[in-house]
C-alpha cells in the first residue's frame, strides 16, 4: 500500500490545475500527492481528438494556471498542440504524473483514509481530487431497430476525419458543437448528409460575455447542488453563430430534422412515414461523467447525480470532483482546482469546510 495525502485521478486540464495548486500549497509529489492518469501520454482527452480538429477550430483552450499557452499554430491539430503544452506543463512544475495507470475503484479504507485501487498498486489517501472528465463514457442512445442497421454506426469518440465518409450517405445525430463540426466537414465528401436532433438547435448571436458565462455556470451549478446529473454545455449556452455556421445554414447542410423514431436496415424512419437511406449513422450525442470507479462509495443521489457543495461531494468532503458540472470547461477547471485544494488544506488541518 502506497501512502500519500492526496490522490489526483486524471491529468487533463482539471487534474493538472489541481496538481499545480497542491504543489504551490506545499504538497510534494510522492508523500504529499500523486497524479494518476490512464492515458498513454500527456494531453488529457485532447490527445484523442480527430486530426481535422485544428487548434483554430476549437472554441478555446484556456491556459493552465502559471503557464500561458501562446504562439500555437491555428492550422495544427489541437491534439498535438495541447499534448505538447500539457507535457511541458507537467515538466515545468515537476508534477510527476504516473501513466498509464487505470483506477479500478475507490473504497473506504481504515483510519479515515480512502483506498484507491489501480493497475499499478493501491494508494491510501486522506483526500481525493477526481478529474476523470467524460471522454471515456461516450453516450449513444438506443432506438428501435438499431441492431438491424446494415451500415456503420460510430460515435464522435471514434471519428477520425471526413475522408472516410467519401461517397456515403451519412446521418449525423446531435445538436451540439461536435455534430455541427462533423456535418460541415463531412458534407463536401459525402454523397448526402442528414442532420437530426431531439430539440431544435438554439444559435447564439454575438459574443459570449462574462455575464452570459456566469449565468450558464449558475444553471449547471444549481443542478449539481440538487444531486441531479449535469446537462451538456450547449443546453445552457447555445451554439455560436459564426461564419462557418451561417454558411452551413445557407448551403442547406445545417438543415435540422426532428429525431427519427426507428432505425431500419438501410436508414432511419419517422412515424409519419418519412425515411432517409443511410450508409452511416454518426452519433454526436455527447458524453457522461466517467465516475464508475467511485461507485463503491455510494455517492449518487436518488436524482441520479452527485450532490455537490462547490467542488466537494456533499456526502463525503474528502472527495472533490473537478471538471464536473459547472467546472466542466477549461477556465472552470482552473478555478475548481484552486478551490478544491483550498478546501483540502482546511480538511487536512482539521478546520471546518468553507461555506
Amino acid at each position: 500500500m502506497n501512502n500519500t495525502e492526496v490522490v489526483v485521478i486524471g491529468a487533463g486540464q482539471a487534474g493538472l490545475a489541481g496538481a499545480y495548486h497542491l504543489r504551490r500549497s506545499g504538497f510534494e509529489p510522492g508523500r504529499g500527492f500523486v497524479v494518476l492518469d490512464h492515458s498513454p501520454g500527456p494531453g488529457g482527452a485532447w490527445q484523442f481528438r480527430w486530426p481535422s480538429l485544428t487548434y483554430g477550430k476549437v472554441h478555446g483552450v484556456h491556459s493552465l494556471p502559471g503557464m500561458e499557452l501562446t504562439g500555437a499554430d491555428p492550422a495544427r491539430p489541437s491534439s498535438e498542440v495541447v499534448a505538447e503544452y500539457f507535457a511541458a506543463y507537467e515538466q515545468t512544475f515537476d508534477l510527476r504524473v504516473r501513466r498509464p495507470v487505470d483506477v479500478r475503484a475507490v473504497r473506504e479504507g481504515t483510519g479515515g483514509r480512502l483506498v484507491v485501487e489501480t493497475s499499478a498498486g493501491d494508494w491510501a489517501a486522506r483526500a481525493l481530487i477526481n478529474a476523470t472528465g467524460t471522454w471515456d463514457r461516450p453516450f449513444r442512445p438506443r432506438y428501435p431497430g438499431q441492431e438491424t442497421f446494415r451500415g456503420r454506426q460510430l460515435h464522435t469518440a471514434q471519428y477520425t476525419g471526413p475522408e472516410e465518409f467519401a461517397g456515403l450517405r451519412v446521418v449525423v445525430v446531435g445538436g451540439g458543437a461536435s455534430g455541427t463540426q462533423h456535418l460541415l466537414e463531412i458534407a463536401p465528401y459525402a454523397a448526402a448528409t442528414t442532420w437530426v436532433t431531439r430539440r431544435p438547435p438554439v444559435f447564439r448571436e454575438g459574443p459570449f460575455d462574462e455575464d452570459a458565462g456566469r449565468a450558464a455556470v449558475a444553471l449547471v451549478a444549481d443542478r449539481v447542488r440538487r444531486g441531479l446529473p449535469p446537462r451538456s454545455v450547449v443546453s445552457v449556452t447555445g451554439l455560436p453563430l459564426n461564419d462557418a455556421i451561417r454558411q452551413g445554414i445557407a448551403d442547406g447542410v445545417l438543415d435540422r430534422q426532428p429525431m427519427f423514431d426507428r432505425i431500419t436496415p438501410d436508414g432511419v424512419a419517422w412515424e409519419g412515414g418519412g425515411h432517409v437511406s443511410a450508409d452511416v449513422i454518426l452519433w454526436a450525442t455527447g458524453f457522461r461523467p466517467a465516475l464508475a470507479h467511485l461507485a463503491p462509495l455510494g455517492l449518487r443521489e436518488p436524482g441520479g447525480g452527485i450532490r455537490m457543495e462547490g467542488t466537494r461531494v456533499a456526502a463525503d468532503p474528502r472527495i472533490h470532483l473537478v471538471g464536473y458540472g459547472p467546472s466542466a470547461s477549461t477556465v472552470g477547471a482552473n478555478r475548481a482546482g484552486r478551490a478544491a485544494v483550498r478546501d483540502i488544506r482546511r480538511l487536512l488541518a482539521g478546520e471546518p469546510a468553507a461555506a
